[in-house]
């Protein structure tokens, strides 16, 4: 499977780990490509998260109107404190 290519289940296990680990220590990321598995490495985490967030902000903005994000769980809790990760 491509790495950029993203399954339900990744999406679940990526937006759980973002809640669970500290982002404001050192191995912040580390932990999160632990937890997701699967070959991901921490750019593809990166990546994903920028789409989070841009999709975060378009659902605010549009009242969730054609959103890209394909993580489907996500209700944007926690996301206000983490988009300085960028």
């Amino acid at each position: 499977m491509s790495s950029s290519s993203w399954t339900d289940r990744q999406n679940r296990l990526f937006e759980k780990a973002l809640a669970k680990y500290d982002k404001d220590k050192p191995d912040y990321w580390q932990n999160v490509v632990q937890a997701v598995g699967d070959g991901k490495t921490i750019d593809d985490m990166k990546r994903q998260f920028k789409e989070l967030v841009r999709d975060v902000d378009h659902i605010e903005s549009t009242g969730g109107q054609n959103s890209q994000y394909d993580g489907g769980s996500s209700s944007g809790s926690g996301i206000e404190q983490r988009r300085n990760l960028q």
